[in-house]
C-alpha cells in the first residue's frame, strides 16, 4: 500500500494547484470582510482538493478490486461537501446548511452508526429508539459545526482534525474498518499546511472542506460509541472522556459562542470574531503561533486526561 500514499499525496498536491487555478479562472476568491482574520487574496478551494483526493483514490481502489473502506460513508460525505461548496461559491443561507447536515446525519444512522448506549453516564445506559435517534442526530450536527466555527484561523481547523484522526486510530485496540480512510486523509491534509500558511495565494478549506471534515469526525465519534470501537486496555479511558479530551477545544469554542451569540439576541450561526482563537490570534499576531498554542493545550489536555484516568 506504500504506492498509494505516495499517490495520495501527489493526488492531493495536484488537486490544490488545479482548484486553485479553477477558482481563479472563475473569480472565485475569499472576500475580506470586516471579520476575516486575514488580508491576503485566498481561494477556499481547500474543500475540494480534499474531497476529490478521497474520491479519486476511492475509485482507483474500487477498479483495482481493493475496497479498503465502507464506501457508503461518502454519500452523507458528499452531500456535506457539495452544500459547502455551494456555500463558498454563492453564499447559502444557514437554515439551508442546517437541514442538509440534518439529511447527512440520518443517512448516517441509517449506515448502522447511531449512540444508543450511553455507557454508564449520568447512571444511563441503553436508550430507546426515538432519543437514540434524536441524540445521534444532535452530536453529528454539533460536532459537524464546531469543526466549521474553529476554521478562522491557518491551520487550526486542520491540526484538529489530523490530531483527532491519528488519536482515533492510535488508541483502538485493534485496526479500525477506516484505517484507509484515515490514512488517506492525514496524508492529503498535509499539503494544505504548505497553501495554508503561505504570504500569497492562499488556499482555505472553506465549508466545503470544514463541513466534509466535520462529517469524518462525527462519524468517528459516532463509531467510538459503538460496541465495535475498544480503546486499548493500556489507556483505559471512558469513551466519552475519550471523544471530550481529544474535542475539547472545539467544543469549549462552539458551546461558548453559541450561548453568547444568544444572550446578545443574535443567530447562533452568525459570523463573527468572537472565537477564541480570533482572542488569541489578536494577543500572538501569528496564524501559527496561535495554532500551535492551542494544539499544544490540547495534547497537554489529552495526556493529562491519560495521568489522572490511570
Amino acid at each position: 500500500m506504500m504506492e498509494i500514499y505516495f499517490l495520495t499525496f501527489i493526488v492531493s498536491v495536484c488537486f490544490c494547484y488545479s482548484f486553485q487555478k479553477l477558482f481563479i479562472k472563475k473569480n472565485k476568491f475569499d472576500s475580506i470582510k470586516n471579520r476575516s482574520s486575514h488580508s491576503e487574496i485566498a481561494t477556499r478551494s481547500g474543500g475540494s482538493a480534499i474531497f476529490f483526493t478521497l474520491f479519486t483514490l476511492t475509485v482507483y481502489l474500487y477498479l483495482i478490486k481493493n475496497p479498503v473502506f465502507d464506501f457508503s460513508i461518502l454519500i452523507p460525505l458528499g452531500i456535506l461537501f457539495t452544500v459547502g461548496l455551494y456555500d463558498d461559491i454563492y453564499d447559502v443561507d444557514f437554515k439551508l446548511k442546517f437541514i442538509f447536515q440534518v439529511i447527512a446525519a440520518k443517512i448516517i444512522i441509517d449506515n448502522g452508526l447511531i449512540i444508543d448506549n450511553l455507557h454508564g453516564v449520568f447512571g444511563i445506559f441503553e436508550l430507546n429508539r426515538i432519543i437514540a435517534h434524536l441524540l445521534t442526530i444532535f452530536i453529528i450536527v454539533a460536532i459537524i459545526n464546531a469543526i466549521n466555527f474553529i476554521d478562522g484561523i491557518d491551520g487550526l481547523a486542520i491540526s484538529i482534525v489530523l490530531l483527532f484522526i491519528g488519536c482515533f486510530e492510535f488508541f483502538s485496540i485493534s485496526e479500525t474498518p477506516y484505517l484507509y480512510v484515515s490514512i488517506i486523509l492525514m496524508i492529503s491534509l498535509i499539503p494544505l499546511y504548505y497553501f495554508n500558511f503561505r504570504k500569497s495565494h492562499k488556499i482555505f478549506l472553506g465549508d466545503s472542506g470544514s463541513l466534509f471534515l466535520g462529517g469524518i469526525v462525527s462519524i468517528y465519534t459516532i463509531y467510538i460509541m459503538t460496541n465495535s470501537y475498544i480503546i486499548t486496555p493500556k489507556y483505559d479511558l471512558h469513551k466519552i472522556i475519550f471523544v471530550l479530551s481529544i474535542l475539547l477545544y472545539p467544543i469549549i469554542d462552539i458551546t461558548r459562542i453559541v450561548f453568547k451569540r444568544i444572550a446578545k439576541g443574535k443567530s447562533p450561526f452568525e459570523a463573527d470574531k468572537n472565537h477564541l482563537h480570533h482572542l488569541l490570534l489578536s494577543r500572538t499576531k501569528s496564524h501559527f503561533r496561535s495554532t500551535l498554542i492551542i494544539i499544544f493545550f490540547s495534547l497537554i489536555f489529552i495526556l493529562t486526561m491519560q495521568i489522572l484516568i490511570n
